[in-house]
């Protein structure tokens, strides 16, 4: 069977050009049968396991769809965290890259202000946690009268937590019209009931794996005792030597627990859980991305929303209490078609959750011995080596779409009558820049942004020192962020 790739399913050079930089070059099985329908704009049901591409499975359709002209935002993309959205944002951002697709997260613990001000502007996409859309919907800020696609991703963690309603009273509002996909790595029978009350004639997709997990992860169990799990963590860490690996444990006391120990010992190493500050949860898992550590102590939170090709190793270093945090946690690992591990440490205790889980997921997980004291002698100088040196990043596909495009600040807005097409007039006149150099224009009050493609930032900035804009002077900097 010939390999299908992304040209075959005649989409637009934007965004092939996007796919193309962001080395999508092979669909994978989801994106096959997904991408298809979903340009056809048919309501769908996906059941798929998490790291097998699904954000891209809707992400391109809805780009290809959108229509750029419209104002007011045209997809809706329920998520059942802040970590979530934040990723799917970008991933839609980057799709949508070359046909200045804007779009805007809004979660919990970020400023009510700060995203009203941003949905005043030409907004394509919203991906938002249902409380907060909730929000936006109720005070007026979010207008659902142009909304095309609903998306509800993770679709049974979301009513695991507990936003069933939410959920309801969203899709409640949303035009009748409208396209609706389900996207959930399990089908549990709230979710049914959810597609059958609000969807017309979903296809039912359901990718198959072997099993729950992907058959790209090496499985095992440690067994050992609650006092002696920190000297076991060591010694696995000393001998599996990983370069990107993530640290489990059920409770936001035992992250920082483990987290003092490790960083006693000089591990390069952060934490993550709901008691930290969103902006602190972001700034730790952006580091994470960028390689500036390597071990990352985390609850579930970090579970979902984590899309980073070359974790290697996962540890848990507490057994989840949830058959389906299991498989969330070690799907971290083993995505995009690597290889991981995901190692389990068992105390006598936790027999049922063991059970439980090797039930779900359909096979008896083996267990391994701990690492001898001559495994971890003989590994030593190799951990101690890697550990202080940086991690290198192979896959960062945001930086590696961003690295032509230059953010411009302007000290000029709303306020001075400026609007999107008088920045494309002034910029697409510049010789050696065309209206296709430029991406995407945000005008607030007092300031605009205006971003640069294909490596002419420094062209457009030369060009405009001396210019004017709608016949006013603005000065032209390249922005901070």
């Amino acid at each position: 069977m010939n390999e299908k790739s992304f040209e075959d399913y005649n989409i637009s050079d934007e965004i092939a050009r996007a796919l193309a930089v962001l080395k999508y070059t092979t669909p994978t099985d989801v994106q096959n049968q997904v991408i298809p329908l979903a340009l056809e704009n048919q309501d769908l049901v996906v059941k798929s396991q998490t790291g097998s591409g699904k954000t891209a499975s809707y992400g391109i359709p809805i780009c290809e769809l959108i229509k750029w002209e419209e104002k007011n935002p045209q997809a809706l993309i329920l998520t059942p965290t802040r970590e979530l959205a934040a990723q799917v944002r970008d991933d839609i951002t980057n799709i949508g890259r070359f046909k200045r697709i804007k779009a805007t997260a809004v979660y919990g613990k970020e400023p009510f202000s700060k995203q009203k001000e941003e949905l005043k502007q030409k907004t394509h996409v919203v991906v938002g946690t249902p409380g907060r859309m909730m929000d936006h919907i109720d005070r007026g800020t979010l207008v659902l009268d142009k909304v095309k696609y609903l998306i509800i991703d993770e679709t049974d963690e979301m009513l695991n937590m507990g936003f069933v309603d939410e959920v309801e009273s969203i899709i409640e509002q949303l035009p009748a019209n409208r396209v609706t996909m389900v996207f959930s790595a399990t089908l549990p029978k709230d979710v049914e009931s959810l597609c059958h009350k609000y969807m017309s004639n979903p296809t039912h997709i359901e990718i198959a794996s072997t099993g729950v997990t992907t058959n790209t992860i090496e499985h095992s169990l440690i067994e050992g005792k609650e006092d002696n799990k920190i000297a076991l963590l060591k010694a696995v860490s000393v001998v599996e030597n990983p370069d990107s690996c993530i640290i489990f444990c059920n409770t936001k006391e035992q992250v920082d627990t483990v987290f003092t120990e490790l960083e006693q010992a000089n591990y390069s190493c952060e934490k993550i859980h709901g008691g930290l500050e969103q902006e602190d949860r972001f700034a730790v898992m952006d580091g994470f991305k960028m390689g500036n550590f390597r071990y990352l102590i985390a609850t579930d939170v970090a579970a979902r929303g984590i899309d980073i090709d070359n974790v290697t190793l996962v540890i848990n270093y507490d057994v989840p209490m949830e058959k389906e945090s299991y498989v969330h946690r070690t799907g971290r690992t083993g995505r995009a078609g690597n290889k991981g591990k995901a190692i389990t440490f068992t105390t006598p205790y936790v027999g049922k959750y063991v059970k439980a889980i090797e039930r779900y997921i359909g096979f008896e997980i083996p267990v391994v011995e701990a690492p001898t004291h001559q495994e971890v002698m003989a590994g030593t100088a190799a951990f101690e080596e890697k550990i202080s040196g940086r991690r290198v990043v192979r896959n960062n596909k945001t930086a590696r779409i961003n690295q032509d495009i230059i953010k411009l600040h302007f000290n000029g807005g709303k306020k001075k009558k400026i609007r999107a097409v008088d920045f494309v007039g002034t910029i697409a006149k510049i010789p050696g820049v065309t209206a296709e150099d430029i991406g995407i224009i945000t005008i607030h009050d007092n300031m605009s942004y205006v971003d640069i493609l294909n490596g002419k930032g420094s062209l457009v900035i030369q060009a405009l020192e001396n210019a004017t804009i709608k016949g006013k002077k603005l000065k032209v900097s390249k922005a901070l962020k």
